[in-house]
């Protein structure tokens, strides 16, 4: 089940965009017009992630975050802002955002940098590592770095356990290149792709014992894990 977020955004085109899109992938959006709206949405509901604007009339999203410090909850949040000064990007992770996005907003950054803090999120709840997952007839242990098959190990660098790991939780949906990329390689450039490339690979013929198990390329896309 896809998360609960909280959108705090004044202006109606992009607070309009952002939900709508954010809901299309799946999430349950509620959307706030200003701080102060977003406080008293939080005193309604839970939420996994909000997503902030910073300049806003009547609470901005810096006012926002200090009141939410200040109730104690542990809600973990995003700034959106058309400000680009070190000292906004400074003082925003101060307040405690999870991250900082400058506008114009990418929809699909914006997208796999919730899905980011969302794993790490989900994967601190559950005592900081993963568990033992299956994909086929294999064992994949990412904690260790290891595949098992039938008494047999595969070891893993961290690369291709940080890659089939995020295969693995979008099994048989597509993961984009520009998802891995943006996530794995900080950045999304011919030479990244090329490695990804390689990678991929390698996590093929890692996999290839069991037929059932195939990693499907979708020509200028991205790749789909089955099995």
């Amino acid at each position: 089940m896809k998360a609960n977020l909280l959108l705090i955004e004044d202006d109606q085109s992009i607070g309009y965009l952002l939900s709508e899109y954010l809901k299309m992938k799946g999430y349950v959006v509620a959307w706030a017009k200003n701080g102060a709206e977003g406080l008293a949405a939080l005193e309604a509901n839970t939420y996994d992630l909000a997503i902030v604007d910073v300049t806003m009339p009547g609470m901005d999203g810096f006012t926002f975050a200090e009141k939410l410090k200040a109730s104690g909850r542990q809600l973990p949040f995003i700034f959106l802002t058309a400000r680009s000064m070190k000292i906004d990007v400074l003082k925003g992770f101060a307040l405690g955002a999870a991250d900082y996005l400058k506008k114009p907003i990418d929809e699909e950054e914006l997208l796999v940098r919730i899905e980011a803090h969302l794993s790490r999120l989900q994967a601190t709840e559950a005592g900081n590592e993963p568990t033992i997952l299956r994909i086929g007839r294999y064992e994949f242990d990412p904690r260790n770095q290891v595949l098992h098959l039938d008494g047999e190990s595969q070891a893993l660098t961290a690369r291709e356990r940080d890659l089939l790991l995020l295969l693995v939780q979008h099994q048989n949906q597509l993961c984009h290149h520009k998802k891995i990329l943006t996530q794995l390689w900080g950045k999304n450039d011919y030479f990244s792709r090329k490695s990804l490339n390689v990678f991929i690979t390698k996590l093929r013929s890692y996999l290839s014992q069991d037929p059932e198990v195939r990693i499907d390329n979708v020509h200028n896309q991205g790749f789909v894990l089955r099995g």
